[in-house]
């Protein structure tokens, strides 16, 4: 017989065979089994020898899918260790008060979702009842990642150990009178309860993964154990479309994050309609996380189907399952018996001979209700398994039916998670479905009423018991406030005193100051320096060999660079977070390092440093995360502007992150022009985050690459650098008439500004003060809060007002931003307002070029500033005609 193989080509082909004999009869073997008992028979033995050699220790490529069905089978399930029917009652109330809160809400047209937490019910509460450690306990509990729309249940179950209130409840989603729920997992708004924001989807998991990766961080820098800390994170099967979903999946299995587990909620429903309609997600989830190197755990059948596959001696049932898409499944949940024989059983003769011992009531109750997901021993097994297993993290791909126990109206429904409330015969039906005593007098005022055992009833009791043995509530949030102490002044100082005749872009004085941070004796090792594999490009590789780059694994290999004074310094317990080539990683490193304060109990000072372009372009969403979760540090947008970046052009060219950073209000955003502006601002930055008054904000700064020579610090300037505007040379005026003006500038863009004051005394007899606006957006900042407090009967004048006031002449403004950047200021000047700005696309030329191009360069200043004063007639109109002609513009 021809061998079907050798026709096609494989590595196998590459590979010396010491005994080609033999191999011929393990093919003739294979095709005799073929020929006699079928290839399904020959593809179950193939498959079983893979399993017995990777038992036996030989090392083979792992399979990417398995069949559709359980990993764990029913007889290897492990003791279920608590009072199952206990457990079932506490669902039931929880469940009831879930649907009851978002229906009641309904009548404020204030929405909410019902089925997803119906369909995950036993996910969670297994995990409450059995596995999630809190806070109260040893080290810093587990982190849990909620799935958003699953909120509900977490609030019905707050209610129910009496953390919540009903009037609580009944201001779900209605929040400003200050008592009420956010609509999902929001620590800004209920901080108390909530650790991690996750209804921005696709960044939970992204975020989980960094998580437990820094976590290990903590351990291996001896800054803190957390070997007793395990991160859960509880995802749907539609929502692992989100590139962010799977991003990082392949560096969870590579640094061995046995301390993470995913729990996908597999009901194959999405918002619209079914997640994979003419495919299967789970099995999609299976091979993309076992290609990646994940441990996968299949909980998809209850136990109703084990007479099933019992009774399948041929592998038809197995086989059917393989094949129908999750589209149609879904379809099999909403239709009568009769139609789950035609279309399912039918599908084949030996199937339709199983269903003929099947009884129509065993057909429903499996393909109705009989799912993993909603069986608490299947869920239990599951996780058992997950947290025993060791070298490599685990996904449960749990299956369920959206809407479970909502009735037929919800159950498997497209357009369930549209549907926000249940009729009163609905939630009767419910009632009656859950066995929950409520009677029907409780519906008398026409609302469903929440249900509750009372505080000493064996539920809460059994309840309460179960997390106090777990280490208390969870979901929690706790935050131990321990101030930084301030770091010696000798950082600081060296960047006051400017950087005489040498010239040093602003990018490296903020790297010099870090790096002198990390020094401290106090404060030093808890600097987080985080790159995404741009280290060299801000002149961050002398931070190697002092600092180390992080590594689980350590340096097993000699670097090639040894040799050199700065070579490349990987270590256990290195400091610096190097992602590669990941914005979205190096975000995701910074929010669990700028929550650690609260997450473990130890403050940490992340600063993240990358192309201000691939900041709030790229992961803008993450930093709404970061403020939604508290979060504090340096974010740094370095190589900044849309003219400092040579050459790079279109995609490089930021002119715009401050104006996008300006919607944000934890953000505190500066664009300091000079080395001891980086100092003060960084300086003001660790008290208000680190010190007895801590406030839950983050900075940004933008540095640029552009070398200057770093004057010393003017004395008396502090305050201006920190609240965004001071005057920082004043013009000499040519005569006591002459005409004057007030030119602000940001950023590198005072470099333009200073020249374009000399041009302007030397040419045309003009004089100009130049100002250092470190930060537009926090003289805007202010500026409205002295708006609010006109409001309130209270006259406070906006510093820009008070700085600005009195000085003579118009103000033109101009930065290496888009106008409306420094325009954000403009309704609080009281002089006549003008600005300058690099709106538009971002080009490939020179720094002169460019500038010239945006009409930003100095000439360009000086032609602008002259055209204000003409039009307030203070200058002939033909002196900008003149400047034009003679600036060549």
């Amino acid at each position: 017989m021809t061998d079907p193989v050798a026709k096609l080509p494989s590595e196998l082909d590459q590979l010396p065979d010491r005994d080609p004999e033999e191999t011929a009869e393990w093919a003739a073997s294979l095709d005799a089994v073929t020929k006699a008992a079928g290839p399904h028979r020959a593809a179950y033995l193939m498959r079983r020898s893979l399993q017995h050699a990777e038992g036996a220790g030989i090392a083979l490529p792992k399979l990417l899918e398995s069949d559709y069905v359980n990993t764990i089978p029913t007889s290897a399930e492990p003791a279920f260790d608590g009072d199952l029917e206990m457990e079932s009652k506490i669902t039931a109330w929880n469940r009831w008060n879930a649907a009851a809160m978002v229906t009641r809400g309904a009548r404020y047209g204030v929405g909410g979702h019902i089925a997803t937490f119906a369909s995950a019910a036993w996910l969670y509460e297994t995990g409450f009842n059995h596995f999630f450690r809190g806070k109260e306990g040893d080290g810093s509990g587990d982190q849990l990642y909620i799935q958003g729309h699953a909120s509900p249940g977490i609030y019905a179950r707050a209610f129910l150990d009496g953390r919540l209130s009903e009037q609580q409840l009944d201001n779900f989603r209605q929040e400003s009178g200050g008592d009420g729920l956010p609509s999902y997992p929001h620590p800004r708004r209920l901080p108390w309860l909530w650790e991690f924001p996750t209804v921005s989807m696709g960044l939970g998991p992204l975020s989980a993964i960094y998580q437990a990766r820094f976590n290990r961080y903590l351990a291996n820098r001896n800054i803190k154990d957390t070997s007793n800390s395990h991160v859960w994170a509880f995802l749907g099967d539609g929502e692992m479309d989100e590139p962010e979903s799977t991003a990082a999946l392949a560096l969870a299995a590579r640094e061995q994050l046995d301390n993470l587990t995913f729990v996908i909620n597999c009901n194959l429903q999405r918002l619209d309609g079914p997640v994979r309609a003419n495919f299967r997600v789970v099995q999609e989830l299976e091979g993309a996380f076992r290609g990646a190197g994940w441990n996968v755990v299949k909980t998809l059948w209850g136990s109703a189907w084990d007479e099933l596959f019992q009774l399948d001696t041929t592998g038809a049932l197995v086989r059917r399952l393989r094949q129908v898409p999750d589209a149609q499944f879904q379809t099999y949940a909403t239709r009568d018996v009769a139609y789950i024989r035609e279309h399912f059983f039918g599908a084949e003769p030996a199937l339709a001979e199983l269903a003929k011992l099947l009884s129509d009531a065993k057909i429903a109750e499996c393909f109705y209700n009989s799912r993993g997901g909603h069986e608490a021993r299947k869920v239990y097994a599951a996780y058992r398994a997950a947290v025993e297993h060791k070298g490599a993290p685990t996904v449960i791909l749990a299956q369920t039916v959206k809407g479970y126990t909502l009735g037929k109206g919800f159950e498997s429904k497209n357009a369930n998670h549209q549907m926000k409330k249940l009729s009163i015969d609905e939630f009767k039906g419910m009632r009656e479905l859950l066995g929950l005593p409520i009677p029907d007098s409780a519906f008398e005022d026409g609302l469903v009423p929440y249900g509750h055992p009372g505080a000493d009833s064996p539920e809460v009791r059994y309840l309460q018991e179960r997390r106090a043995a777990l280490g208390g509530p969870a979901p929690a949030r706790r935050v131990h406030a321990v101030a930084l102490p301030e770091p010696e002044e000798r950082a600081f100082k060296a960047l006051y005193k400017g950087s005489g005749k040498q010239e040093m872009a602003t990018t490296m004085a903020f790297v010099r100051l870090v790096k002198d941070l990390m020094r401290d004796k106090e404060t030093g090792r808890r600097w987080v320096p985080i790159v995404p594999d741009e280290a060299r490009t801000f002149g961050m590789e002398s931070l190697f060999p002092s600092a180390g780059i992080y590594s689980p694994l350590g340096q097993t290999y000699e670097p090639v660079d040894r040799d050199q004074l700065m070579y490349y310094k990987e270590a256990k317990d290195g400091q610096i977070l190097n992602e590669g080539i990941t914005e979205a990683g190096a975000m995701a490193d910074f929010i669990a390092a700028a929550t650690s304060y609260a997450t473990h109990g130890e403050t940490m000072i992340p600063f993240y440093i990358f192309y201000s372009m691939f900041g709030w372009q790229r992961t803008g969403d993450q930093m709404w995360q970061l403020a939604d979760q508290l979060g504090k540090g340096f974010i740094v947008g370095a190589t900044a502007g849309r003219t400092t970046l040579t050459g790079e052009g279109l995609q490089h060219a930021d002119g715009h992150s401050h104006l996008i950073a300006s919607t944000n209000p934890a953000s505190l955003n500066y664009d300091p022009a000079f080395a001891y502006e980086i100092a003060v601002i960084v300086k003001d930055g660790l008290r208000r985050m680190y010190g007895p008054q801590a406030e839950n904000v983050f900075y940004y700064l933008t540095v640029y690459n552009e070398p200057k020579q770093q004057p010393a610090m003017p004395e008396g300037v502090e305050e201006g650098i920190v609240k965004g505007l001071y005057r920082f040379k004043e013009g000499s005026p040519a005569s006591a008439d002459a005409p004057r003006l007030q030119l602000l500038g940001s950023g590198t863009a005072i470099h333009w500004a200073l020249r374009a004051q000399e041009l302007l005394a030397a040419d045309w007899g003009v004089t100009a003060d130049v100002w250092s606006a470190t930060s537009w957006g926090e003289l805007r900042r202010e500026a409205l809060e002295c708006d609010e407090a006109l409001l309130r009967g209270e006259e406070r004048v906006p510093y820009v007002t008070q700085a600005l006031s009195g000085a003579p002449g118009p103000v033109l403004a101009v930065s290496d931003w888009m106008r409306a950047v420094p325009d954000q200021i403009s309704q609080w000047v009281e002089q006549d307002w003008s600005s300058l700005g690099t709106d538009g696309f971002g080009i490939s030329d020179t720094r002169e070029g460019a500038r010239r191009h945006f009409g930003v360069d100095a000439e360009s200043v000086v032609v602008a500033a002259l055209a204000q004063l003409a039009r307030r007639g203070e200058i002939p109109a033909s002196k900008v005609k003149e400047a034009r002609e003679k600036y060549g513009m």
